[in-house]
């Protein structure tokens, strides 16, 4: 292609509300620009890297035996309703009421139109397993879109599906989407990482994301510096106490003043104890009602983690408001001394003695707490958010190291929670009536090309890793108006396309200094400089984005050594 016939909008700034660098350096390198909210138009060069996203992600699932389908984004109501997602999904989910009044959404995710599909068309055990994918358009009306394509309202996702006679089957598929998963983001170029997950609003009992190392990711990816073992920071796994759950304390329980102390740092100041001796308590609010869960006062309660252990649908911090109106108990003294409602505990709280806690009355504290004489306590588990430099529970003398992440794909087991609602069955081999078996996999594409800007950049521009770049090569002639000039330029343009080399010829009339800019910008990993001077030496100068060495080299051998250049990078 040449630089005069192709729209590619440079800008000097950035968008003033762009808040990371991949958003920045998209809209700056002409790639990108916004609508509105969280919906962004994708101009040529940005939809080539796309492009070149989705064709390692097609060919990936395609090595595994993947079926490509493609399935409509507008849904109706009624699938979503026999899943039960419907009401549950909440104010992300964009409803749309057609002129006959029928209910519909714009699809976030496909679940419920890939089950409908295949209770239609599987019936026997012999057409399983089946694995089916698309590359589709979504939206998920974000609260606050932002961070460009990473973080949109409207986005490009791969989404795959696999459907199984038994739980036996659906492991070897998850197995063989984790080795793909793996192939596409390293031949994506991309420092990445595999990581235990929980499987949020898609359900199911078994997850792992994939996160691209990045200091500006939204996640916190913890792993272990030992042993390997790595988790995002919602499912990471607390070592318990050593001495499990401990005897009581010599303590006899005792109220004490505690006048407008609310706060973990007011109370320890107050009474002279550490944070290691207090139990915070936290009411928090799910389809049944309230329930209260238990950490260290030096420590934070993972809600994620308590959603599991209980086993509901849903779990949000209760407002005071609604605790004041359920228990009648005042915000800032509540502890787990004869509480009203379920109380769930980490298993360091179940190890403590002598501890203090809220005494569920204005300005007053418990002293002297011990867990089995004065507690009543549903369950006790694992509760607590993990910290940089815990020990890791998986192995001895590991200790938790925690990065920033960007969430590039996630896969799940879903089990049978979509195929039991929706009725998805087949007949096995004895002619029995059994529920499929599912699994979801799923790759933002946009979020893989803004993640390796994230990874892959400088105060110049974008350094692309080859397989994603726009173009592998652009080839700068400092005045294409020169006759030999041009010749030269000409010639470096079809003989590269010859090869297979995607090149880009800048062929505009603009200054040096501006085509060299644009090239920093852009981030083609090869510039391929061609002036008068080294042409009277038979020569060219070739220039890498990445390392920013140069040299020159005899033309036109050079050209022939490129493609082997560029398998390099």
């Amino acid at each position: 292609m040449r630089y005069s016939q192709l729209l590619i909008p440079t800008l000097k700034e950035a968008p003033s509300d762009a808040e990371v660098i991949s958003h920045k350096l998209m809209v700056r390198a002409g790639m990108i620009r916004q609508l509105a909210s969280g919906i962004y138009s994708i101009l040529p060069l940005g939809l080539r890297v796309l492009r070149k996203v989705e064709q390692i992600i097609r060919e990936e699932m395609n090595a595994i035996g993947g079926q490509e389908v493609f399935l409509p984004s507008i849904q109706p109501a009624e699938l979503w309703q026999e899943s039960g997602r419907w009401d549950f999904y909440g104010k992300e989910l964009l409803r749309i009421i057609d002129r006959h009044d029928r209910k519909f959404c714009y699809g976030p995710t496909h679940e419920e139109v890939i089950t409908d599909i295949v209770r239609r068309e599987v019936r026997s055990y012999r057409q399983l397993p089946l694995v089916l994918y698309q590359i589709q358009t979504k939206f998920r009306d974000e609260v606050r879109p932002r961070f460009g394509v990473m973080r949109g309202r409207e986005f490009t996702m791969k989404d795959a599906y696999s459907f199984h006679a038994d739980e036996q089957d659906v492991q070897k598929t998850y197995e063989d989407m984790k080795t793909a998963y793996n192939n596409v983001f390293k031949r994506c170029g991309l420092d990445f990482k595999m990581v235990e997950a929980d499987s949020g609003t898609i359900g199911g009992s078994f997850s792992h994301e994939f996160m691209v190392l990045a200091s500006s990711g939204e996640d916190a990816v913890v792993f272990c510096d030992a042993c390997g073992y790595a988790s995002n920071l919602e499912k990471a796994a607390a070592r318990p106490p050593a001495n499990g759950a401990g005897t009581d304390g010599t303590e006899t329980l005792a109220e004490v003043s505690t006048p407008g102390q609310k706060t973990i740092e007011a109370v320890t100041a107050f009474l002279k104890v550490p944070p290691q001796k207090l139990v915070k308590t936290l009411i928090l609010e799910n389809e049944k009602g309230l329930v209260a869960g238990l950490v260290r006062g030096d420590r934070q309660l993972n809600p994620i983690k308590l959603k599991n252990l209980i086993d509901c649908e849903w779990l949000h911090p209760a407002s005071e408001e609604l605790i004041k109106e359920k228990t009648g108990l005042p915000v800032g003294y509540v502890g787990p001394v004869n509480l009203p409602i379920p109380v769930y505990a980490d298993h360091e709280v179940a190890a403590m003695q002598d501890f203090v806690t809220g005494a569920n009355k204005p300005d007053a504290h418990f002293t002297g707490v011990q867990f089995g004489r004065d507690l009543k306590v549903e369950q006790v588990g694992d509760l607590r958010t993990v910290e940089e430099g815990d020990a890791c529970p998986h192995c001895d003398g590991g200790t938790y190291q925690i990065r920033r992440g960007i969430e590039v794909g996630h896969i799940f087991i879903l089990g049978t929670k979509y195929s039991t609602a929706m009725k998805a069955g087949f007949l096995d081999e004895n002619g029995k009536e059994k529920t499929l078996v599912m699994g979801c996999y799923g790759i933002g594409v946009g979020r893989t090309a803004a993640a390796a800007i994230e990874q892959n950049h400088d105060d110049k521009g974008i350094i692309w890793p080859a397989p994603l770049a726009p173009f592998q090569v652009v080839v700068l002639p400092t005045n294409y108006s020169d006759e030999k000039v041009k010749e030269a330029a000409d010639t470096a343009y079809r003989r590269l396309t010859e090869l297979g080399v995607e090149v880009l010829l800048d062929d505009r009339a603009d200054r040096l200094g501006v085509k060299f800019k644009d090239a920093e910008l852009i981030g083609f990993p090869l510039q391929l400089v061609i002036g008068p001077k080294n042409l009277e030496q038979g020569e060219v100068e070739l220039k890498t984005r990445r390392t920013g060495d140069s040299a020159n080299h005899p033309f036109p051998a050079i050209l022939e050594k490129i493609p082997a250049l560029l398998s390099d990078l």
